[in-house]
């Protein structure tokens, strides 16, 4: 067969363009990051707990199983997970279960967990977990984990401190809140671990600031009773605290905050700005966005306002968001364009996320305990106005749909898509996220993926060699 020049012209551009074509299509088909999951196989007895691991496709958003996982968490009821040192290692915090066999834990005696533990993992290029060493925190009843911004410490929240179980005018919750706390001989505690740069492992951090009774080392910070949740601002450790003991977990009833002074060597300090009222009942939340503290509550909120130029319409809310910023000795300070209600027709709000640019907020709502269609669970979304005062406005289309009872919203490292893990039904559902509006649409292709088990936490990586 004879080509015209022509012809051959038109061939070498038809080649060409398909070799482009295919580099272009290996290229930008590429995984951007791991998404975990934690989660119980509820099957099995004692709540054993599994991590699962996926893929993210930077194209497209969806999900591929991670090799070798799920793999065993290291013990029973995982309930949040840290990556730090570079994605090179993962912690697993795994709260146990109580005398009846079930994660149903708080306070000290038949109810409090036993055998919780924090499990080190190692974490491979192409994201497969593998079991290093176990850690034990210093209280009971653990339930929250961090790591600071330099990667050098890890700090546990738990709900009880050792001397709970016989508290008195004496104990070391006493001599480290004194008069500032109510009631001061019961207190929460902080463990806090420095994180060897090389192996991951951890070592206890003693506590500088106050000694035991018997003159020995405090082996953890005492914080105020009834801790719901903490988070790190700079130089300060906030505490969510509640005016009730819980009967039942998860910890809600946070009324409270209050400040401690963090140092680069893991010490805390209370902060001479003592307790902060928040005028709430119900705070389930706390966390730090670009230097803006957002505290969720969980009760409901009613506006009066008839006005058309009101930012929000007349009504009861199942939920409100309240921004501050940080203040001298760690003070919170109230935004003056005030609270901002939950989506009206959601209910049950559980976690904020504020996408990595900082223009929006979402909210992830667990609705009813019901599977298939729950109405009440879903992602409520606002617009960020840094002036004035961190203002939230809904997005047009909101509320975004998920998976019945999410526990978690994260977003994937390449800012493209926004992921629940969703426990009444047992799935992970992920959304494109629209940058210029804010918009959560339904991805190009499949988006939902089930998972063994009901999940409890999940955490994005962006580290993939």
């Amino acid at each position: 067969m004879r080509f015209t020049k022509f012809g051959k012209a038109l061939l070498m551009g038809v080649l060409s363009a398909g070799i482009i074509f295919g580099i272009t299509s290996c290229v930008e088909s590429y995984t951007v990051g791991f998404l975990y999951v934690t989660g119980t196989v509820t099957a099995s007895s004692g709540n054993s707990g599994i991590v699962s691991g996926y893929r993210i496709d930077h194209n497209v958003g969806t999900l591929a199983p991670i090799d070798l996982l799920p793999v065993s968490s290291g013990g029973a009821n995982p309930v949040r997970a840290v990556l730090t040192l570079g994605s090179r290692f993962l912690y697993v915090l795994n709260r146990g279960v109580n005398n009846a066999g079930n994660g149903n834990c708080y306070g000290v005696g038949s109810a409090e967990c036993q055998n919780a533990n924090i499990t080190e993992f190692a974490v491979g290029g192409n994201g497969v977990l593998t079991p290093q060493e176990t850690f034990f925190t210093q209280g009971q009843n653990p339930f929250r984990l961090i790591v600071d911004s330099t990667g050098n410490y890890l700090l546990v929240l738990d709900h009880d401190a050792p001397d709970n179980a016989s508290p008195s005018s004496t104990d070391n919750c006493a001599r480290a809140l004194g008069a500032t706390a109510a009631p001061t001989y019961t207190c929460g505690d902080i463990t806090v671990f420095q994180i060897n740069q090389t192996t991951g492992r951890l070592s206890l951090v003693v506590n500088a600031q106050v000694t035991a009774n018997n003159g020995s080392a405090l082996t953890y910070f005492p914080v105020p009773a009834n801790p719901v949740d903490f988070v790190l601002s700079g130089q300060f450790l906030l505490t969510l605290t509640g005016a009730q003991a819980p009967t039942s977990y998860p910890y809600t009833g946070g009324t409270s905050v209050w400040p401690y002074s963090y140092s680069s060597n893991g010490q805390l300090t209370l902060s001479q700005n003592s307790v902060q009222p928040l005028g709430i009942h119900q705070g389930n939340s706390i966390v730090n966005a670009n230097s803006v503290i957002y505290v969720l509550d969980n009760e409901p909120l009613t506006i009066a306002c008839s006005s058309s130029t009101c930012p929000f319409p007349a009504g009861t809310y199942p939920g409100q968001i309240l921004p501050f910023t940080t203040g001298t000795g760690g003070a919170l300070q109230a935004q003056p364009s005030g609270v901002f209600p939950d989506t009206g027709t959601l209910a049950n709000p559980i976690q904020i996320l504020v996408e990595s640019k900082g223009k929006y907020l979402y909210v992830a709502n667990q609705g009813n305990n019901i599977t298939g269609n729950n109405p009440q669970s879903g992602i409520a979304g606002y617009d960020i106005f840094t002036a004035p005062s961190y203002e939230l406005q809904f997005i047009g289309d909101q509320p975004f749909g998920s998976g019945s009872g999410p526990q978690c919203i994260v977003e994937d490292p390449s800012s493209q898509f926004v992921y629940t893990a969703n426990e009444y039904d047992s799935t992970v559902t992920g959304r494109a996220l629209d940058p210029d509006t804010g918009d959560l649409r339904q991805m190009r292709s499949t988006s939902t993926w089930t998972l063994k088990g009901q999940p409890t936490w999940c955490l994005v990586d962006g580290r993939t060699g």
